[in-house]
């Protein structure tokens, strides 16, 4: 069992998502399981026609906030259970939505809160962040608890098994195939053998290579009059898009484009890092608060910094794998849950840039100003010190046995003055 933690900044645009077909239209029989308006009719207010009333009641408590309501004050959690078992009953789904908002501390009596369904095996949770009593509720640790929840419900439905993972058709019907061999021939030709199915042989074909049937079997070359920069070019890329077709290609070394140059920068791919490591030099080379607000707001920027952007990123690898592969859910997951620690990071830094300001400020300064100008006798003291007359006259004095006062007061160090003996 997932739960899957986000944030909106429109609750009525967000029920009517939830209410609509959905972006694969597989939104069917939406209905309300639990909730909590804490007197609102919300059970009346479920019907398609009534969605805006609907998001009023929920937004009730963050109108009364005024300037305090946050920026995005909804907050939704999909809840979805494993697809190779049965699906759940209503009443169980609404048992399982009280314990999430229960563990986060939404339920029983701070915010208002509906679950919905609209798919099989999966609930939808969305609540308001502003409680009846005034307040904010804290989403810091929502992530973990409602993870930890999650395991507590699938381990009393006996989701949690130690079986291993059944195989997938794909793995028990595919048979292993011989690899691609591209090469050249002694007589200079680049020649590709073991393209035995039609997929193969129509990628070979797109890449520039020729179908020949003959007593040898079935192989593909290039036409003789290609030069060899074309040949080498050629052959890499074929052996590229086979590679991405998922066959096993093996391409001999004086053909592969990769292993004849080298980059002129290895690390070119990894640019974002690059770049993260030049605002950290920038952070650590601040001067003064202003300066490291700057550098850090490169990383805070709500809409242009590098955590958003790593969020997004994060978010956009979770639902590719989806779309990839039904049955890599739990991998998904796990990019959707980076994403989730990665806005709780933004959510505990919000607000932080006045503070960054007056990071080293004047008030310091000026604190630390009367203490140096105040104190001229180490000044003094040091240039006695370094004076080669002051030394000279200490000789002489030591020499002789003569007790010298010094006159000015300055120079003597002070003492704590304690009672006469």
């Amino acid at each position: 069992m997932i739960a899957h933690l986000q944030r909106a900044s429109d609750t009525a645009g967000l029920l009517t998502y939830l209410y609509g077909p959905g972006e694969r239209v597989n939104h069917v029989n939406l209905r309300l399981v639990a909730g909590d308006g804490h007197g609102a009719p919300i059970e009346l207010l479920t019907e398609p026609s009534s969605l805006s009333y609907l998001a009023q009641a929920l937004d009730a408590p963050v109108e009364r906030l005024g300037a305090r309501a946050p920026a995005r004050p909804t907050w939704v959690c999909s809840v979805r259970s494993d697809p190779r078992l049965p699906d759940l009953t209503d009443a169980q789904w609404a048992d399982i939505a009280r314990r999430l908002v229960s563990a986060t501390g939404i339920a029983p009596d701070a915010c208002r809160w509906i679950a919905l369904r609209n798919q099989p095996r999966q609930v939808h949770i969305v609540a308001t962040l502003a409680r009846e009593d005034g307040g904010l509720h804290h989403g810091y640790r929502d992530a973990f608890r409602l993870q930890a929840e999650c395991r507590r419900i699938a381990a009393e439905l006996g989701y949690l098994t130690t079986a291993s993972p059944p195989t997938s058709r794909a793995q028990e019907t595919s048979v292993p195939a011989p690899p691609i061999t591209i090469s050249s021939e002694f007589s200079g030709s680049v020649v590709a053998k073991g393209a035995t199915d039609d997929l193969s042989a129509m990628i070979l074909k797109h890449a520039g290579f020729q179908q020949i049937q003959d007593w040898h079997g079935r192989r593909h070359r290039l036409p003789t009059t290609t030069p060899v920069a074309n040949q080498v070019a050629i052959a890499s890329h074929a052996a590229e898009m086979l590679r991405a077709a998922r066959y096993d290609v093996a391409l001999a070394p004086a053909l592969d484009i990769a292993r004849m140059s080298t980059p002129a920068n290895p690390l070119e791919c990894y640019a974002p890092g690059a770049a993260l490591l030049q605002i950290t030099d920038e952070i650590r080379s601040a001067a003064n608060g202003e300066g490291l607000r700057g550098a850090v707001d490169q990383l805070l920027h709500p809409e242009h910094g590098a955590l958003e952007r790593v969020r997004e990123a994060l978010e956009a690898a979770s639902e590719h794998i989806n779309d990839l592969d039904d049955e890599a859910y739990g991998l998904a997951d796990r990019f959707g849950f980076a994403a989730e620690f990665v806005c709780s990071a933004q959510s505990e830094l919000v607000d932080s840039e006045d503070e960054l300001r007056r990071v080293g400020g004047p008030s310091r300064s000026q604190a630390e100003a009367p203490t140096h100008s105040s104190n001229p006798s180490a000044s003094w003291s040091a240039a006695l010190a370094a004076s080669p007359a002051a030394a000279k006259a200490e000789v002489i004095t030591s020499a002789f046995g003569i007790d010298v006062v010094e006159s000015r007061p300055s120079a003597r160090p002070p003492h704590a003055s304690g009672p006469r003996r």
